[in-house]
């Protein structure tokens, strides 16, 4: 019979009725591919108001990496990996060391699962990844890096406009030096820096990963990139890449409702998830098919704050 303590360590790794059901349909999932299956989910759309608040955690960052060590610990790494991703992006450089880690656990035998939205740095994963599952309600985003929340793009930008209509006329001084004098002086500097790093991480990714082997492997790395890594193209780091678009760019896409099955089981895990970040404290989860989880939570002191604001 078991003991107190047997009986309370199982009560606690059974968890909450969300994290049963959630874990019911991971395992569902995973008896149907054969292969490990990490979610990596964001409550960015369930706590908006935490956002509104400048809440720091719901993007891609430093810390996250200890989930993925938790929950890739005692996995039996031949069989790959279906990462199935919901965030809003994040940290560039937490982005490529997530990206290296997993590489050095998988190889390139990761497939990129995107039931909803993985935005920004988390369509920089996804395209490090073997190939992406998408549906028709699925969206990738653009992957310019941001400054200090402003895109690196339109920052260079707006400095070449400024020299360009004071050389052109000294009378614009005024008009721009109170726009320019917000700007660090070595800030330009840090733009380009930014920009020539995501392109140069998402083309290697792309090229010895996506389209290894292929004659065209970096050229057609570089067309997506060009696409989605320029603000001038993209107008806005908010905007939705659809399914048809990432296909047109010619990234290496499955349609999710393909295999009805497949799709099934995707949506159920997506939907638990969901659920999980609406109902309770949890604004990430990252969580492996055997139940393994790393959950981050907000104090409720912070919620009860958030929720009436």
């Amino acid at each position: 019979m078991p003991g107190w303590n047997d009986l309370l360590a199982e009560v606690s790794s059974s968890g909450s009725t969300h994290d049963v059901v959630r874990r019911k349909y991971l395992a569902k999932l995973n008896r149907l591919t054969g292969r490990n299956t990490i979610v990596y989910y964001s409550g960015w759309l369930q706590k908006a108001a935490l956002v509104r608040q400048g809440f720091a955690g719901f993007e891609l960052n430093d810390s996250d990496k200890n989930g993925f060590m938790a929950t890739i610990h005692k996995l039996d790494r031949s069989k790959g990996l279906d990462l199935i991703l919901h965030t809003p992006g994040g940290d560039m450089a937490a982005t490529e060391s997530l990206v290296d880690y997993l590489r050095s656990m998988f190889g390139t035998d990761i497939r990129a699962i995107v039931p909803q939205i993985a935005m920004s740095a988390g369509t920089m994963v996804a395209l490090a990844c073997k190939t992406v599952v998408m549906g028709k309600h699925s969206s990738l985003g653009p992957i310019d890096p941001q400054v200090a929340g402003i895109p690196a793009h339109g920052i260079i930008e707006e400095f070449a406009r400024a020299r360009d209509e004071i050389v052109a006329n000294n009378a614009a001084i005024p008009l721009w030096q109170p726009i320019i004098a917000k700007y660090s002086p070595t800030l330009i500097g840090e733009c380009q820096k930014a920009i020539d790093w995501s392109r140069t991480m998402v083309n290697q990714w792309m090229a010895n990963g996506m389209f290894v082997g292929e004659a065209d492997a970096l050229a057609r790395a570089k067309k997506v990139v060009d696409e989605l890594g320029d603000h001038a193209l993209t107008l806005s780091h908010s905007r939705h890449v659809s399914i048809d678009q990432a296909k047109a760019l010619g990234i290496q896409v499955t349609d999710l409702e393909s295999d009805p099955k497949l799709q099934d089981a995707v949506l159920s895990v997506h939907h638990a998830c969901i659920q999980t970040l609406d109902a309770t404290n949890a604004y990430k989860i990252i969580e492996n098919h055997r139940g393994v989880a790393f959950i981050q939570q907000v104090r409720q002191a912070l919620i009860g704050v958030s929720m009436g604001g």
